[in-house]
């Protein structure tokens, strides 16, 4: 790891190949264990300011809706607190030239009573690549560490260690940023009285369960709680006893009862377990604080009062941020009307957000319901939107992989978990394909889909949804961030770009995608060819650019060692040719084999499975939904893991 002074900066590619994501990690400690401090990011222009309030990145605006930006929180060192942030520098707009990374403290607060402070930056593959020291702290309550910025097409970093007295909101004030001071603001109007009174959603959970109230900023320190991987030993007699669960799913029998218990149980672990709840709403507006949350609430609206499925409310700094929220289950769609009558409530009532949650997952420029919004209300409501796919995704990161601060908290998300995914619960996410799957599958089958068809169009929005919620199961299960591939140009119009996907459907009967896995040397491509009726997944290895070709091809096939026979593997030489195709059963004794004769430069290398695709468009075994599942998860664990 090269250590940098301050003032000194360096160019990223010169230190590693695999910069199109960093990690970078901001460290230090507390000689009374009480200290702490948030950071923060700033993307600026070619001016030196923000482009909207939108590329200021604090504890209220965690993570960009790209994924080029995320505040992934706090884990302890063994001195003190290390905050980190990742960053996809694929994803973030040509407009930006450069990434400020700062921290501050609160409450008159300073950095001079902290010490260690560090910070460190390391490679899409976790490996440090630079290190830079800050000693010169003094009575400042905001610092900027360092900066990305670009030169010449490319991402350098420099170590700036520069302080602020001004704190937070002076910090952002001189990079453009407008700054809403809460101190001034009235208190909330008290609200409309209701026709009945709202019912707390509660967990029955056990003692141990219940935790006291904590400070609103913890001690960083404290060691993160996770549950152990390898099950303990049953005291049951025999395998047909059930462990008694927390939220038991044996007695639901119709979608109104899935609907009341799932917001229930999901309302109530948001509300006992702080950092699970805000990672569910900080993305919606949330401010960072105390949650409550009610169920079997009733709102007035005209003659006929309205019973939304659940309200959340946080308060901060004596405001409140309120949203009403709307549950669907078993793949039950939103009504329209419903969700514009709880629109219009919220406008009235000063409400900031409607959430509903479903099966299903949004798109970008495709929304789920048509609501219309009233322009001539000062107050605006936004529209959010959540699937059961994210709640169990963000679930699964903080029990399995980053630990939470209490071993209470981490039962109660494992009993979340397990509720989720149980068959009779109803929040399995998207699970079937629409109406158009079939027609479609036909006509590209007898040759009679015509480009322009709706039904195409429906099947290519069907399929962006499956990538996307496979992206989140997949990152759950590896603790990293999965992507979706965009290949087009930043700013085109979504419809627009799914209408061309639709009308090469109808030309080549394929749907395809790409899967970004942090961490991994390439990007996972997905085709479902429904003229074959065969999936492909595979990655393209750029060659290494040091040792000789035949020690690549040996070093591949043994990291190759698990994986499947019937691998296919092909030799791509520069300039675009194809090189040598063979299967990893024939290449095992003589991986020389791969490579051209002659001497041909050798570019890359790709691996690739193909397996034979469902063709129902339900979520049964012989599912289309469950064979791209599938085949995704069996690439990843027999391909793409031994190639880290």
């Amino acid at each position: 790891m090269q250590e940098l002074a301050k003032g000194a900066n360096v160019a990223l590619a010169a230190l590693s190949e695999s910069v199109d994501s960093v990690m970078v990690g901001l460290n230090w400690s507390s000689p009374t264990g009480e200290g702490d401090a948030d950071v923060s990011v700033l993307l600026l222009n070619s001016d030196g300011k923000v482009r909207s309030d939108a590329d200021f990145y604090f504890y209220n605006n965690p993570v960009a809706q790209d994924g080029s930006v995320q505040l992934l929180g706090k884990t302890p060192t063994q001195d003190g607190s290390q905050d980190r942030i990742g960053f996809d520098l694929t994803a973030i707009s040509a407009e930006v030239t450069r990434i400020v990374v700062a921290a501050s403290r609160y409450e008159g607060a300073h950095f001079g009573e902290l010490e260690n402070l560090r910070l460190t930056l390391a490679d899409g593959i976790g490996t440090d690549l630079v290190g830079f020291t800050i000693t010169d702290t003094g009575p400042m309550s905001a610092f900027i560490f360092g900066e990305l910025y670009r030169r010449d097409g490319a991402w350098k970093f420099r170590a700036v260690g520069q302080g602020y007295g001004s704190g937070l909101a002076g910090l952002a004030t001189d990079f453009g940023v407008d700054i809403d001071d809460d101190a001034g603001d009235e208190a909330p109007a008290p609200a409309e009285q209701t026709t009945q009174e709202p019912v707390r959603a509660q967990v029955p959970a056990p003692r141990q369960a219940v935790a006291a109230q904590r400070p609103a900023r913890p001690r960083t320190a404290k060691k993160k709680v996770t549950l152990p991987k390898a099950p303990r030993r049953s005291l049951a007699d025999n395998d047909s006893w059930r462990e008694a669960r927390l939220f038991p799913v044996s007695a639901l029998k119709s979608d109104r009862d899935r609907e009341a218990r799932a917001t229930s149980v999901l309302l109530s672990v948001m509300a006992q377990i702080p950092e699970f709840g805000r990672r569910l709403t900080a993305a919606f507006g949330a401010p960072a604080g105390r949650m409550e949350t009610f169920t079997e609430v009733t709102l007035p609206h005209g003659d006929t009062p309205r019973r939304p499925d659940g309200v959340i409310r946080v308060e901060r700094a004596g405001k409140l941020w309120t949203a009403l929220v709307e549950t669907k289950t078993n793949g039950n769609a939103l009504k329209s009307e419903q969700v514009q009558a709880y629109m219009d409530i919220a406008a009235r009532r000063g409400y900031e957000a409607v959430i509903t949650l479903t099966n299903d997952v949004e798109l970008e420029g495709s929304p789920l319901v048509d609501v219309k919004i009233d322009g001539r209300r000062k107050h605006k409501v936004a529209l959010r939107h959540l699937s059961w796919a994210e709640v169990a995704h963000q679930a699964q990161m903080l029990i399995q992989h980053e630990g939470v601060n209490d071993a209470a908290h981490a039962w109660l998300l494992r009993e979340l978990l397990h509720y989720l995914q149980h068959e009779n619960s109803g929040c399995h996410g998207f699970q079937n394909m629409g109406a158009a799957w079939v027609p479609v599958r036909n006509g590209i089958d007898d040759e009679t889909l015509c480009q322009g068809d709706p039904r195409a169009l429906e099947v290519v929005e069907s399929w962006e949804r499956l990538v996307r919620q496979v992206c989140l199961r997949l990152g759950g299960e590896l603790g990293h961030k999965v992507l979706p591939v965009q290949r087009t140009r930043r700013g085109t119009d979504p419809a627009a770009r799914r209408a061309l996907l639709a009308d090469q459907l109808c030309a080549d009967g394929r749907l395809g995608a790409e899967l970004r896995i942090e961490g991994t040397p390439g990007v996972l491509a997905l085709t479902a060819d429904l003229r074959t009726g065969r999936l492909r997944t595979s990655i393209e290895i750029p060659a290494p650019t040091q040792g000789y070709p035949l020690s690549w091809a040996k070093r591949l096939v043994r990291r190759l060692a698990e994986a499947p026979a019937d691998l296919h593997v092909e030799t791509l030489l520069e300039g675009g040719a194809g090189g040598p195709r063979s299967t990893l059963e024939r290449l095992r004794p003589e991986p020389g084999n791969m490579l051209p004769t002659g001497n041909i430069p050798v570019a890359a290398f790709r691996l690739s499975l193909l397996k034979t695709m469902g063709s129902t468009r339900g979520n049964a075994e012989s599912s289309f939904i469950r064979s791209v599942d599938e085949a995704v998860h069996r690439f990843q664990r027999s391909v793409v893991a031994h190639l880290e």
